[in-house]
């Protein structure tokens, strides 16, 4: 492993020679950026791409975000839409990640099952500098391990590192103790709004602005999407469900759905099944109430319970469903007609601390196009 100071002006120009040449052979690079330190290799290098999975050991479908030096680098390989120039005037360069459709540039796996990709700009002139060097992009996703602590400064990050992926790095640009700074936050471009898919904390001393009245970016608003397929309605259903992997998997989650007859709630349901790997055909719990499925992913063995409410009448008739025995880790509980039992299941979630996403599916139009209407607020 070779490890480099990145200080002073002449360490720097010849740590992005010699990191450049470790790029172009297939190597790991660890480096420095605004936020965390990162790690890196060509994005566009499958072999590389294997390694820096070998490395980070999962990933869960969310996609590797790539640094890239300017606008114009991102749109060869993103479709940059009107959101995601928006995004990119107002953040970037910046501790920001810019999530928008991929087109197909680099290697596989680096992009998302949703084939969306993250873009980031770091506000570090150094990394700016190696890309521009290298002329390709890199990944941009944090050194540490999946689920180890941020790393702020390299001896820290190395002495929490199993040797197998020590091993894997080939240079580490250091430049000392990073200030303790948050993620980037990552906005998702890619549908009729922009998504937050991840905040950052609003306490880091270094975070730009985010007032209430940005929209589609407070996530405590309801985010309003169209949907214009029902194969758009199951992508938010995934999408979703992927924002939420973590809480799924240490406390369990809630979907609460709401909307007319016909508007698409059993195509969202679908969809969450489909995002969870569920190889067993949904039938209707309409007669049955409550349909359990086993679900498989990434690991991780749970269970999705697809409920209809619509003939619940009274907070008796709930319990007798034994519906607060579902609430846990690694179990989704999808309730179509959430507001025939809300005032009943909520105080329950809130004890719990079962996060719940709300969700209303409308169709002004009476045709294909669907309005779903996200609120996050009691998913904290």
């Amino acid at each position: 492993m070779l490890r480099i100071r990145v200080k002073s002006t002449s360490e720097q120009q010849s740590a992005i020679q010699q990191a450049t040449a470790i790029l172009s052979a297939g190597g790991l690079i660890i480096f420095p950026t605004e936020t965390t330190y990162g790690v890196g290799v060509d994005a566009t290098n499958p072999a590389a791409v294997q390694k820096l999975l070998k490395y980070k050991s999962r990933r869960e479908g969310k996609p590797l975000s790539i640094a890239v030096s300017s606008v114009a680098m991102a749109a060869e390989y993103v479709a940059v839409n009107d959101q995601a120039a928006a995004a990119y005037q107002q953040f970037l360069p910046g501790p920001v990640t810019v999530v928008s459709q991929s087109r197909g540039r680099v290697a596989p796996e680096v992009a998302s099952e949703f084939n969306t990709l993250g873009i980031r700009i770091p506000d570090y002139p150094l990394i700016l500098q190696l890309i521009n060097a290298y002329g390709k992009p890199i990944t941009a996703t944090s050194a540490n391990m999946s689920g180890g602590k941020r790393p702020y400064d390299i001896d820290s990050l190395l002495s929490q590192l199993p040797k197998k992926q020590l091993g894997l790095i080939d240079c580490v640009l250091d430049a000392g103790k990073l200030p303790p700074n948050p993620p980037s936050l990552v906005i998702d471009t890619s549908f009729s709004a922009p998504v937050t898919l991840r905040a950052r904390d609003e306490r880091a001393s270094d975070e730009r602005s985010l007032d209430s009245d940005e929209e589609g970016l407070d996530s405590a608003a309801p985010t309003t999407l169209v949907s214009d397929s029902p194969e758009m309605t199951e992508r938010i259903a995934g999408t979703y469900l992927l924002k939420y992997w973590n809480d799924i998997t240490s406390r369990g989650l809630v979907i609460g759905l709401d909307g007319e007859l016909g508007t698409g709630k059993t195509v969202f349901a679908k969809g969450a099944a489909d995002f969870l790997k569920i190889q067993d055909k949904m039938s209707s719990p309409t007669y049955t109430y409550i349909e359990s499925y086993d679900f498989p992913r990434h690991g991780v063995r749970g269970q999705l319970h697809h409920c209809d409410f619509w003939k619940i009448a009274s907070q008796d008739e709930l319990r007798l469903l034994g519906v607060d025995t579902l609430l846990g880790a690694k179990q989704v509980v999808l309730i179509e007609w959430w507001q025939q039992v809300a005032q009943w299941l909520l105080p329950q979630l809130t004890i719990k601390n079962i996060p719940l996403v709300q969700i209303l599916i409308q169709d002004p139009n009476k045709g294909t196009e669907r309005r779903i209407q996200i609120d996050e607020s009691h998913a904290k």
